[in-house]
């Protein structure tokens, strides 16, 4: 259990946190200035908070009122930037060696993918492949926490596809805690075990991802046009045509071909802009998918669109539409009827393997 309790007063600015995680992945989400990094510099001891106290199970690392604060080196916390900063002078292998820890280089080597990469210089490598170098290193510390801020702000789209498989096995095989800082909502969604949602140095929502993702409330937080929710499912054929069928506790869903195994477990992120309501089930459209719904909330925001969070099966979906639809259907808490989703608007970064 990692637990967070951190207060400090910047100019024009208060930070007041407090939250608790179990293991896995720890995402802090909000918009620049909501006090992302000043948490995990704070965690990691480079901020010295004008009141904190982090614990990681048993370990207190710092406590304010105790008067305990444990040095930077004494917290054993890996730390991983936007930018690698591995040494220049030294190859790969030199870089990750230099934390001492060489008797579990081939476990981390072969779950990064770096093998092939030992005996170059950071200099003749890709952002992706300097980043998997910069995590592998902070890993041969052998930390408490790991503290990842921003590892992929600095990457284009195509990096951040390379390096993202790499993190969701690191999420999955390393047994570390993971804090993990970003503003964007698919690396959110596709690896975080828990959310913390932060606004203007506070936490708005904290919980699992699934939880915390689908609250309607958290929507103007993430941002509208990004809001969507999580669907636990599971592959099961793979069609000739280049759509894969899975089956969630909603029913069937139709996407393109997904790149994992029949029998294994995904999740996927649907965008609250790409479902529709009916009130009977459509016949005669395009779309493919279209599952039974129940609305569970509603939230109006300040324009003229409404955000509705909806149970489908086991599940929580979001979606946005105009307060006029939401007027003409009638919907209210307890509404049912049918969340209608076009097959290609689940894009395949939009899909990951379950936590």
């Amino acid at each position: 259990m990692l637990e967070v309790d951190v207060r400090h007063d910047f100019p024009g600015f208060q930070l007041a946190a407090q939250f608790e995680a179990p293991g896995g992945v720890t995402a802090l989400f909000g918009r620049s200035g909501a006090g992302k990094t000043s948490i995990v510099r704070a965690v990691a001891g480079l901020l010295e908070a004008d009141r904190a106290c982090v614990r990681i199970g048993e370990t207190v690392l710092e406590d304010t009122e105790a008067r305990k604060r444990l040095s930077i080196p004494a917290r054993r916390i890996g730390y991983v930037f936007q930018e690698p900063r591995l040494f220049p002078h030294m190859s790969v292998r030199a870089n990750l060696t230099y934390s001492k820890a060489t008797d579990q280089i081939d476990q981390v080597v072969e779950m990064l993918g770096i093998g092939d990469l030992l005996e170059r210089r950071p200099a003749g490598l890709s952002g992706g492949e300097a980043q998997r170098v910069a995590i592998g290193r902070a890993l041969l510390s052998n930390p408490r926490l790991l503290l990842l801020d921003e590892p992929l702000a600095a990457l284009d789209d195509a990096r951040k596809a390379e390096i993202l498989p790499y993190l969701e096995r690191l999420r999955d095989e390393a047994d570390v805690p993971i804090l993990y800082v970003s503003h964007s909502v698919s690396e959110i969604a596709r690896l975080a075990t828990t959310v913390v949602a932060l606004k203007a140095g506070q936490v708005v929502r904290v919980g699992p991802a699934a939880e915390v993702l689908s609250d309607p409330d958290v929507a103007p937080v993430i941002g509208i046009r990004d809001a969507g929710a999580l669907l636990s499912a599971r592959v099961v054929r793979h069609h000739d045509d280049g759509l894969s069928e899975l089956v969630c506790s909603g029913g069937t869903l139709w996407l393109p071909a997904v790149g994992a195994t029949v029998g294994t477990d995904v999740r996927v992120r649907v965008e609250a802009q790409d479902v529709m309501l009916a009130q009977t089930r459509p016949a005669g459209i395009s779309a493919l998918n279209i599952l039974p719904a129940t609305v569970l909330a509603i939230r109006e925001g300040e324009g003229p669109g409404v955000m509705v969070q909806l149970a489908a099966g086991q599940d929580r979906l979001l979606a946005r539409v105009t307060r006029r639809s939401a007027n003409a259907m009638g919907l209210a808490d307890g509404w049912s009827g049918f969340a209608v989703v076009k097959s290609v608007a689940v894009a395949s970064g939009n899909v990951s393997g379950a936590v």
